[in-house]
């Protein structure tokens, strides 16, 4: 789950970590009057839930409270599209008002869940206020990294060695070893998969501020923090990916036109793959879940259907706790309810797998049934 930058900063703040001054706002008039609190001058930055603001206009300098207002009132109702949004966009609800900072340098800093070194590592740069993924491209010397030990957490001395390898002046070492530390707190406390501030500033009067800020939450904690329901922000997530949520139902949206249901992560993937060998597209990756009842398979089928870049559909099922015949039942009734009747390649095995069958082959859809992965993806080839 992300959250909007605002919400990263106070969360950060209460952590010890320097964030600029400044407020959030959800009309002109309350971005003018933050702006007044600042002195004037400030930066007004679009919320989204989405890098390359910058790029897209989506963050404006003023010198005046009634720059901030006119400024506010241009992004607030607007869509920004930026590298990240895709082009459907993404909606500004609130506005970000905050202090500009007279910068000396830029730097770059994360806390995250590092797949090749298996463990959470700091990844610091001294090239900060641009993409990462640009420095390591272009200057892959500049990326440090500290592998943390997940029992005995990061250690001072990799901090110092990382704020070093930063170019920090020696005065500057001790604040941005105790900011790491910090950071990687929060990381660990409020169960993130990403903790990220670039640019992380030093100021020309020789503070160290964090000027911009990204937090990604685990979903999967949620259960820990009941405080994540307080600051998800539903408007910024694809739709599709947002219902699936709120049934508890494993969803993500994708550009394809192939339909997949499936029950196991690892069947999802490799049914995937399976659509890709066949010359198309998937449209999602989605595992209904092993201990799925009828009701959740005919709301999972449904998201399927509501999508409109859906043309024909592959059910991938291995029946176990899962039973082939309650599958079958929901995605008869979920076709049902939304008058749909696409294109279905069926593999379905295991448990009341021919019952399954006879139940849709008796519902009137439209249905192709497959033994193996090999016979689906010739089936996909041929489906209109």
């Amino acid at each position: 789950m992300k959250v909007h930058e605002y919400q990263a900063k106070e969360i950060m703040a209460q952590y010890g970590i320097p964030v600029p001054r400044g407020g959030v706002a959800s009309t002109p008039d309350e971005a003018r009057r933050v702006a007044e609190s600042l002195g004037g001058r400030a930066v007004v930055k679009a919320q989204v839930h989405a890098g390359g603001r910058g790029k897209a206009g989506g963050i404006k300098l003023v010198a005046s409270p009634e720059e901030a207002e006119a400024a506010a009132a241009d992004l607030l109702g607007s869509t920004l599209f930026t590298y990240q949004t895709g082009p459907e966009g993404a909606p500004v609800d609130r506005v970000l008002v905050e202090e500009i900072a007279d910068l000396q340098a830029e730097l770059y800093l994360a806390v995250l869940v590092d797949g090749g070194a298996k463990c959470v590592s700091l990844i610091a740069s001294p090239a900060g206020g641009v993409e990462i993924e640009e420095v390591a491209a272009n200057a892959p010397e500049k990326i440090l990294r500290a592998a943390v030990d997940p029992v005995i957490g990061l250690q001072p001395f990799q901090a110092r060695k990382l704020a070093y390898g930063m170019g920090l002046k020696p005065e500057l070492i001790r604040p941005a070893s105790q900011l790491m530390v910090d950071l990687y707190r929060l990381f660990q406390e409020y169960d993130c998969t990403l903790a990220e501030i670039n640019p992380l500033a030093v100021t020309v009067d020789g503070r160290i501020i964090a000027l911009d800020a990204k937090l990604n939450l685990d979903d999967d904690a949620s259960f820990r923090h009941k405080e994540f329901d307080q600051i998800r922000d539903v408007a910024q997530e694809d739709a599709m990916e947002a219902q699936a949520s709120d049934y508890n139902i494993a969803y993500v949206h994708l550009d394809g036109d192939v339909g997949c249901l499936v029950n196991g992560a690892g069947l999802a993937m490799a049914t995937m793959d399976i659509v890709k060998y066949a010359g198309g597209d998937p449209a999602n990756f989605l595992d209904v879940g092993g201990g799925a009842d009828e009701d959740k398979v005919e709301r999972a089928f449904g998201i399927i259907l509501e999508d409109p870049g859906v043309k024909r559909v592959l059910i991938n099922v291995f029946g176990g706790i899962l039973r082939c015949d309650v599958l079958a039942r929901g995605v008869v009734a979920s076709c049902r309810k939304r008058g749909a009747n696409p294109t279905l390649v069926v593999r379905m095995l295991g448990t009341n797998a021919e019952d399954g069958r006879q139940i849709l082959r008796e519902s009137g859809l439209n249905v192709v049934f497959a033994d193996t992965l090999k016979e689906a993806a010739a089936m996909l080839q041929v489906a209109p």
